[in-house]
């Protein structure tokens, strides 16, 4: 039986992967949950799973829940889901936490010794070698929740244990192109937040969906998919694949390409991940590829969608580059969220925070921290000047 610690629990991977541990119980003992500031929600889980322990990383949320809850603890923000995590004594962490907040509570994961099945990108794509080299010193696993990722693990492993690293040419990650595939720069003028939530495969919550609507989301996982698999930028390449049944493609230096397909459903990653080296049935519909009836595939446009090729740049870069682009992305998707930036100015603010900003050499996590900051400040400023 593994204790899990589930961070993120009222999100869509975490209330799925509630499912998936629903589904198994002699499998797993669930040590604490975390959310943002859904203390309702969150409160309504650790009832209904049994958790003493939970964290909100919103105090006044924290404060509210501990009012309303006598049967546990509640550990109020950063710094308490920090204690989460280290106190917990878990075998595995689930991160499903939103955006770069998510990275303290995967350092301090590692740090510990806990594996961690990673759902929050952003670890990687700020943390980057910072974060695999202290997996690679503690001996604790990342074991990778994103579709495509877990797509690459599963054939990447395969590969590795008859072939060899060598024998891996090229990964291709694929995407479904989000709601405005096809079309050009001129008519993304005047997309509206309702249109842009509209996804057109997966249901997401809003900051993930708007990310996949700009190909950030790609983007992110493009610089993921390097730190995980060690595997140069030139050589992951990023394909439109609009009915998502391929998640991710790796090619052989014999000319081979394997492919994981299934249907698109967040519970067989989230499984794959949880239940790891193990595999268990998931209740999703065998691929039947007579009734897909077709898949097809096109090049992604960094020109329409300038976020997946400024992330690009941004990885290429390197150093505090990525921290500062996926800072600067989350400012301006808020900011989209809340009515005050157009879709395109997304894009906009991004570049101009890259340009205002710059990269710089990372030393420590705290250089991270440092640069995350300044970029966050810049892009508060030129969502204003947009606005």
């Amino acid at each position: 039986m593994k204790r899990l610690l589930i961070l993120g629990s009222t999100g869509s991977v975490g209330t799925q992967a509630l499912d998936v541990v629903a589904r198994a119980p002699e499998a797993f003992e669930l040590v604490g949950l975390s959310a943002d500031s859904g203390w309702e929600a969150l409160l309504a889980q650790a009832r209904e799973h049994g958790v003493d322990r939970i964290g909100l990383a919103d105090p006044d949320a924290a404060a509210r829940a501990a009012e309303a809850w006598t049967d546990g603890e509640v550990l109020a923000g950063p710094e308490g889901l920090a204690r989460l995590v280290a106190e917990s004594g878990a075998d595995l962490v689930l991160n499903a936490v939103v955006g770069s907040a998510g990275l303290g509570p995967t350092i301090v994961a590692l740090s510990e010794g806990i594996d961690v099945a990673l759902a929050n990108k952003e670890s990687l794509v700020v943390g980057g070698e910072l974060v695999m080299a202290l997996s690679e010193a503690t001996g604790a696993q990342l074991l990778p929740v994103d579709s495509e990722h877990s797509a690459l693990h599963q054939l990447i492993a395969g590969e590795q244990a008859t072939a060899g690293p060598a024998s891996i040419d090229k990964l291709t990650l694929t995407a479904s192109g989000g709601p405005f595939r096809g079309r050009t720069p001129a008519e993304l003028e005047g997309v509206t937040v309702e249109q842009a939530l509209r996804h057109p495969t997966w249901a997401m919550g809003g900051k993930i969906t708007i990310d996949s609507a700009t190909l950030m989301n790609k983007g992110l996982e493009v610089i993921e998919a390097h730190h995980l698999f060690g595997v140069p930028y030139d050589r992951i390449d990023v394909v439109v694949h609009p009915q998502s049944i391929i998640h991710a493609m790796v090619s052989l230096c014999d000319g081979a390409t394997l492919a994981h397909l299934g249907h698109p459903d967040m519970r067989v990653p989230i499984a794959y991940a949880l239940h790891h080296p193990e595999r268990v049935e998931v209740p999703v519909a065998a691929l039947d590829l007579a009734a897909v009836g077709s898949l097809t595939f096109e090049p992604a446009d960094p020109e329409t969608f300038a976020c997946l090729r400024l992330a690009r740049e941004a990885a290429v870069a390197g150093g505090t580059a990525p921290c500062v682009l996926n800072a600067a992305n989350e400012v301006a998707v808020h900011a989209f969220l809340a009515g005050r930036l157009s879709f395109t100015g997304i894009a906009d603010v991004i570049e101009a925070t890259l340009g205002e900003v710059g990269t710089g050499r990372v030393h420590a996590f705290e250089t991270l921290y440092e640069a995350d900051a300044r970029a966050r400040a810049v892009a508060g400023t030129r969502v204003e000047i947009l606005a």
